[in-house]
């Protein structure tokens, strides 16, 4: 079974730039006349991949065309309520995406010890949405 996690953005060309270079995530496909891949999607693990969605498509994709807040147009700016966990294979990995991610987002918790064991970091994209970043 593959899996899709649909995110709203409202720019294709930062949100690639960011899963690509920030959070060091293939994004597979045909470029379009903007240069970034359509649809916009970065690869997580065999079975699962994350899409972006530009603004004013989650209304279209979902059939909702009348006044529900389904759009990123409509939500106020800041963090959004979805985490997206990717784990890494070390601590020294955690910490270089980090670095690289809160270059083009910006961090939410810097690397640590959580208390259940893992080593994280959470990053927020240009759009708001969080990436925590694990080692075990």
């Amino acid at each position: 079974m593959r899996t899709t996690i649909a995110l709203p953005t409202r720019d294709r060309t930062r949100s690639h730039v960011f899963l690509r270079d920030g959070l060091g995530l293939e994004t597979p496909g045909e470029l379009a006349d903007d240069g970034v891949p359509e649809p916009l999607r970065a690869t997580l693990s065999d079975s699962c991949e994350v899409m972006m969605i530009p603004t004013g498509g989650f209304k279209w994709v979902t059939g909702q065309l009348g006044d529900e807040p389904m759009d990123a147009a409509t939500l106020p700016e800041g963090t959004k309520q979805c985490l997206v966990t990717i784990e890494l294979g070390s601590r020294g990995d955690v910490e270089a995406r980090y670095a690289a991610a809160t270059a083009l987002g910006h961090g939410v918790i810097e690397p640590e010890s959580a208390p259940w064991g893992e080593y994280r970091a959470i990053v927020a994209d240009p759009d708001g949405h969080l990436w925590q970043l694990t080692s075990r």
